[in-house]
């Protein structure tokens, strides 16, 4: 199967629409429309209902779809990393989100860069949860990422997991309290993963975010090394007991070979015991 139709059949697929699907991959509909049909004779099935008002994905459409998904982006990445690693310096990319790396990323780098297969290292500072994205796309070798995450195509190893708090504005009725609970917040655990997708929307980093607390507009749950790492005049931070831990890990893709992005894990694995040895002493 070539990636052509591939292609082709992810954007009828994501825009369940002939027209806006051409439009998106610069043709015209008729060639797309034959496209298809050509693609589900290649593989005897069917993947889209078609009626004159509407498109719809089959269930071998919808399987289709993930796995052409998958597909597509180890195409992307093999290409990506065949260009970085024919570079005159390569480098390995690290992907991490700003403030996202529970205070490690220092000392990881630091440790790693005594390596003897270690290669120069970049740190590319990213969105929430873009780290797995960039992965499977050749764009990054590693990242430093929070779960819940898509874990398809990666390989993990748990660096921290940390207590929650919750960040308050001083003048909330909640901050008096030396600890809270999640009824306190309106919440149960099964709504945080909700939560944290209200969060990501209200701001991008946790500048923003803090300010917005302060301001008395939000009372997210973060990590507990925010509170010793970002003091912040109007924002007190208390613990939640009951909330699930903050689980950070780095994150690779399962088919590497890189004996740098090994030294990498190695370095953040060392490291991450080196800071449980020391809490626990």
């Amino acid at each position: 199967m070539e990636s052509r139709p591939l292609r082709y059949f992810v954007a009828v697929a994501e825009e369940l629409n002939f027209a806006r699907a051409a439009e998106r991959l610069g043709i015209s509909p008729p060639p797309l429309s034959r496209a298809i049909r050509q693609l589900e004779s290649e593989m005897g099935v069917t993947l889209f209902e078609r009626t004159t008002h509407s498109v719809a994905l089959t269930p071998a459409g919808t399987v289709l779809l993930e796995e052409a998904r998958i597909a597509l982006d180890a195409l992307q990445a093999a290409e990506r990393r065949a260009q970085r690693a024919a570079a005159p310096e390569p480098k390995l990319v690290l992907a991490v989100k700003a403030d996202g790396d529970a205070g490690l990323l220092e000392p990881i780098l630091a440790r790693y860069a005594s390596e003897p297969t270690a290669v120069p290292a970049a740190v590319r500072l990213c969105g929430w949860h873009e780290q797995p994205r960039l992965l499977r796309r050749g764009e990054a070798d590693a990242a430093l990422v929070h779960e819940p995450f898509d874990r398809t195509g990666l390989d993990t190893e748990t660096l921290a997991a940390e207590p929650r708090v919750a960040a308050l504005a001083a003048t909330h009725p909640l901050a008096a309290r030396d600890r809270l609970a999640l009824a306190d917040l309106g919440l149960r655990p099964g709504d945080l993963h909700r939560f944290r997708d209200e969060i990501r929307s209200e701001g991008r980093d946790l500048a923003q975010l803090l300010t917005l607390v302060g301001l008395g507009g939000l009372t997210p749950l973060l990590p507990a090394s925010v509170a010793a790492r970002y003091p912040r005049p109007g924002v007190v931070y208390r613990p939640v007991p009951e909330a699930p831990p903050a689980v950070l890990v780095i994150a690779w893709p399962q088919q590497s070979r890189s004996t740098a992005t090994a030294a990498l894990v190695r370095a953040a694995a060392s490291v991450a015991d080196a800071v449980r040895d020391r809490q626990a002493g």
